[in-house]
């Protein structure tokens, strides 16, 4: 038998009052317009990462595409994917992680929500996809680690004590895994297609001057509903 109602209540409540996140007590927090499951093992959903989506969703759209291709770059829970799935139904979405402890949360996201056209691949970044990938991806959409080893030691204790530092942590400056993002999407992209990659509003600069050295065009910035930068959106060029 499972653990009585009153139990698992008083459980949460000491986990709460030791302060662990209320979304990791609830064990599963709202993303746009679905649920999903989380626990210290991925990092928790924000609102600001629903904006993201909002951005890619506008670039898929753009493109017209009556079966798109869209990879979710650093998945975590699997919230991103299985946002387009569920929004856009007639997209084929790839969710990678280098975790398989987050794979294994997106997983359970992922049958969940029954959603048979979000596939799960284990890697680093473009390493984890299929070669037959490259060059016919619609729309890469990424919430990467994006926060510099200094900056660490600045978080909020909540979120440095809880969440996983690997989600989080990018390196010395911070752009880290922006750049590998960026560097790669020319080749893995299909003509026109884009990506879009979440970032710290400090960060919005550098990170459009790395889309275009990588040669990609008609590179956006984006903000959140409080007015701070948090998206960089870029293409490749079209008919190449």
């Amino acid at each position: 038998m499972g653990e009585r109602p009153g139990r698992q209540f008083d459980a949460m409540v000491r986990r709460r009052a030791a302060g662990e996140p209320l979304q990791y007590v609830l064990g599963e927090w709202p993303f746009r317009t679905i649920a999903v499951m989380v626990d210290s093992r991925v990092l928790i959903p924000r609102p600001e990462t629903e904006q993201v989506v909002e951005v890619a969703l506008a670039e898929l759209d753009r493109q017209a595409v009556a079966a798109p291709v869209v990879v979710d770059l650093g998945t975590g829970s699997g919230a991103i994917a299985l946002s387009v799935a569920t929004e856009r139904p007639s997209a084929a979405v790839w969710a990678t992680d280098i975790s398989p402890d987050a794979l294994a949360v997106a997983g359970s996201n992922v049958a969940g929500h029954a959603a048979r056209r979000v596939q799960l691949a284990h890697g680093s970044w473009w390493e984890a996809l299929p070669e037959a990938l490259r060059g016919q991806i619609h729309l890469v959409v990424s919430n990467p680690p994006y926060i510099s080893e200094g900056e660490m030691a600045e978080l909020d204790a909540v979120v440095a004590q809880w969440e996983p530092h690997r989600a989080l942590d990018a390196g010395p400056r911070g752009t880290e895994a922006l750049q590998v993002i960026l560097a790669g999407a020319p080749q893995w992209l299909a003509p026109g297609g884009a990506v879009v990659v979440e970032l710290a509003p400090h960060q919005v600069d550098e990170v459009a001057a790395m889309a275009l050295a990588a040669g990609l065009v008609a590179v956006s910035r984006h903000r959140d509903l409080a007015g701070r930068y948090r998206a960089v959106a870029a293409r490749r060029r079209p008919g190449r």
